[in-house]
């Protein structure tokens, strides 16, 4: 036999019989993430229009009757505080504790237990609790809870798939469906891929690499088929800008790294005194007490204490009046500490970038920024706020870059991030994240066994 038969004979058994092979192999383990990403884009799209609509419905009712918020506001808290309460604990607060908490109990040992953090009744409740919240004026975000709307969607197909089919990693599903989850809600790929890397796991990336950045794409290319190509804000003026513009930005990191992490601190103090309140009546009276002053600081200050604060972000970057009052970023914080601290389904991601967007803003008027000075620092503010929640500069910095299509002042956000990232440890020295995760196992352990 010549040498040429030799090596086509080779050929044919390695690119044919074992090619063949371990092309079915690799489709067959894709093809969760592909059907989980599909569904999460399609998921992720609706609940952005029904949180749109919601948020639609309270500026215009504020516009025809504000004084009906000191009635709906409490028993929209109400109201979303009951749905987690009686139908699904864990749906509750952001989602991303649960989904870090899910990402840790992986196993086949605790796999009843990350039923309980990532579900399907979870979807349904975190969807309504969520929208009552916003309708009622309350100042939270859709983007934390899409990653565990996500996470849940993964998790089940996951659950969903039969005995004899190739072993596909829950772990692996549970954060690619995460990170598919923030790509969709901000449609930010590279924030995604960078939140699921810094935040969400520890295990190194090259062993799921491939079913990661899949899946980001997938669910980012289904949602941008409904919505189109879209930013999640928009191209700001950042041209023009002034040599000694660093100063200004140090500043704002320094002043959104502390307030970030002292509202995380105040957050998780409530929830401590909060469990004091063993009585029903307590708790109804927390949730009325915090749903009348919400309302009070709509009606008697300012119609921007309701909500996740996108308009305080578009405000800020496109308009010509971009200066704020002092109190707008006091109201927004106390916004999120009242809305948080419910109970109900809501996300901090949307209403930490609002807080930080109005630090910023107020800060630009001050010290009487251009326009362009200013969009950066509103710019950067976001960064530093909302790293300041979570500790994830790069996710911050990514985020916002991507949202905002802000290339050219890349090093100016990851300075901001570096900067209130270290600022925010002398508040505490683990993040807001860290904490609810470590309360989440607690909980789930003890209710589980």
């Amino acid at each position: 036999m010549s040498f040429l038969d030799e090596f086509r004979n080779l050929s044919s058994y390695k690119f044919g019989e074992k090619g063949n092979k371990l092309l079915k192999q690799n489709l067959l383990n894709a093809l969760p993430y592909w059907v989980g990403a599909i569904i999460t884009g399609i998921v992720s799209v609706l609940y952005a229009e029904l949180f749109s609509l919601a948020e639609s419905a309270t500026s215009y009712i504020f516009d025809k009757a504000p004084w009906l918020f000191f009635a709906i506001t409490p028993a929209a808290f109400f109201l979303a505080w009951w749905l987690v309460a009686r139908f699904s604990s864990f749906s509750r607060g952001s989602g991303i504790p649960q989904v870090n908490a899910a990402i840790e109990l992986s196993n086949p040992k605790d796999n009843h237990k990350v039923g309980e953090l990532l579900s399907l009744k979870i979807v349904a409740v975190k969807i309504l609790s969520s929208l009552v919240m916003v309708f009622g004026g309350g100042v939270v975000g859709r983007e934390g809870p899409t990653i565990q709307i996500a996470s849940s969607i993964f998790k089940k197909i996951n659950d969903l798939l039969p005995a004899w089919y190739p072993k596909v990693s829950k772990k692996n599903m549970i954060i690619t469906g995460a990170s598919a989850g923030l790509a969709a809600a901000f449609n930010t790929p590279l924030g995604g891929i960078v939140f699921a890397i810094e935040e969400l796991t520890k295990t190194h990336i090259s062993f799921f690499k491939s079913a990661l950045l899949t899946g980001v794409i997938i669910s980012g290319l289904t949602a941008l088929n409904f919505l189109g190509p879209y930013l999640y804000l928009g191209y700001p003026d950042l041209s023009n800008l002034s040599v000694w513009v660093f100063f200004p930005v140090i500043l704002i990191a320094f002043i959104t790294g502390i307030s970030g992490s002292g509202t995380s601190v105040l957050i998780l103090y409530l929830f401590k005194r909060k469990k004091t309140l063993k009585k029903t009546h307590q708790k109804f009276i927390f949730l009325f007490l915090g749903g009348v002053i919400l309302a009070a600081m709509a009606y008697f200050i300012d119609e921007r204490a309701f909500g996740s604060g996108k308009e305080i972000m578009i405000g800020a970057l496109f308009t010509d009046d971009k200066s704020m009052a002092w109190y707008i970023p006091v109201m927004r914080i106390i916004g999120s500490v009242l809305s948080f601290t419910t109970g109900a389904a809501g996300g901090i991601f949307a209403p930490s970038l609002s807080a930080g967007a109005s630090f910023g803003a107020v800060l630009s008027g001050w010290l009487e920024l251009s326009a362009t000075d200013t969009n950066i620092v509103v710019l950067c503010g976001m960064v530093g706020f909302l790293t300041g929640v979570t500790r994830s500069p790069f996710t911050s910095s990514i985020l916002v870059l991507e949202m905002t299509n802000s290339h050219n002042i890349i090093f100016y956000l990851m300075l901001t991030a570096l900067f209130a990232n270290i600022i925010s440890t002398l508040i505490d020295k683990h993040s807001f994240y860290d904490r609810l995760k470590d309360q989440y196992l607690d909980e789930v352990n003890g209710s589980v066994k």
